[in-house]
């Protein structure tokens, strides 16, 4: 305690005296507290005190230099680079930590406490004493766990295109929403590459381009019927899924905040849930009415295929999946396989 006091005193000896000499310094102001202690303020945190028992002892302490409190402490400095560490941990792993290192190069001298760094340089007339502190650096874990939430938009692909407009499932992109919530894991394999792993829960949404037809279930199959006896305002079909992925990742770019990161990787999911929803209009009537109605028996109850997913900074990642297996039932429906494109939001 009386070598870190005796540092503490230096330093603080030094912001005041700097203070004195030159008003452009850091130093914000100097409160005296007691008749035998002085606070120092600085930044907007930082804070020294000074504590002596009389004014002789004041006296003494502007008389000392680097060379007699590194003297007082017992410590060895290392002549080559000018070096000296007064505090040090030693972690269980057999890493040492820094905690506090004086550095002196002639007329300039250093002194770190952790992240912050005082330098004062005697080269001039006037003595200069700057104060900094360096930013953090922010670790990446070897395993994190993280929550990210997929918001995009559904279509089809029939026979490896879009439906076209005369078809009546074809999709209408704006309403026909994805949204996933996935809680993630992630461990690191090496400086590039993580291996991704998660379990979330999926909505699909198709809402169909022409919404005078009206998705039913029939005896055997789906249909399709259009509606001539009502004006329709919306026609959608819906599906929810509990979904498992796991995607491999890999950051092509030097800055792990800034570069491109790739994954991919497959998923498989459980139907919870199916219907179709028809909004319409009936002649005589000012407010639409709804029909929802249970077409869960002729979709799949398991969907399976792959996510991709591109990163371009540490903040927006967009993504891709696609239904290797079709959305209904063989010979229940239409063949069609659920494609989707969207973004991530929440994750980090």
């Amino acid at each position: 305690m009386k070598k870190l006091a005796l540092l503490l005193a230096f330093l603080g000896f030094a912001a005041l005296a700097q203070a004195k000499t030159n008003p452009e310094s850091t130093l914000e102001r100097v409160i005296p507290t007691l008749k035998d202690s002085v606070v120092i303020e600085f930044g907007k945190a930082g804070r020294i005190v000074i504590i002596v028992e009389s004014l002789a002892d004041f006296e003494k302490l502007k008389g000392m230099n680097i060379n007699q409190i590194i003297a007082e402490l017992g410590v060895q400095e290392n002549k080559t680079t000018g070096e000296v560490t007064l505090v040090e941990i030693h972690k269980k792993d057999g890493s040492v930590k820094e905690v506090v290192r004086v550095s002196e190069n002639g007329a300039e001298t250093e002194v770190r406490v952790g992240r912050m760094r005082v330098y004062v340089d005697e080269s001039g007339a006037d003595t200069k004493v700057k104060f900094e502190t360096d930013a953090k650096n922010e670790v990446d874990p070897s395993f994190k766990t993280d929550f990210g939430v997929d918001f995009g938009i559904n279509n089809f692909l029939q026979k490896g295109s879009f439906p076209t407009s005369d078809q009546p499932y074809a999709t209408k992109g704006w309403g026909s929403w994805n949204v996933g919530l996935n809680w993630l894991g992630s461990q690191r394999l090496s400086d590039s590459w993580r291996w991704n792993f998660g379990l979330g829960f999926q909505w699909y949404n198709f809402k169909f381009e022409n919404r005078d037809f009206q998705a039913v279930r029939g005896r055997d199959q789906i249909g399709f019927v259009e509606r001539t006896d009502v004006t329709g305002v919306k026609s959608k079909l819906s599906a929810s899924y509990l979904t498992a992925m796991t995607l491999l990742e890999v950051n092509l770019g030097k800055d792990k905040d800034k570069g491109l990161t790739l994954a991919v990787g497959p998923y498989i999911g459980y139907r919870l849930g199916g219907r179709s929803k028809f909004v319409y209009e009936e002649s005589g009537r000012a407010v639409d009415r709804t029909e929802k109605i249970n077409t869960g028996l002729y979709l799949e109850n398991l969907r399976y295929g792959f996510r991709g997913e591109l990163g371009v900074n540490k903040n927006i990642t967009f993504f891709s999946t696609y239904d290797l297996n079709e959305l209904f039932q063989a010979g229940k429906g239409p063949v069609l396989n659920p494609i989707t494109f969207g973004i991530i939001l929440l994750s980090n």
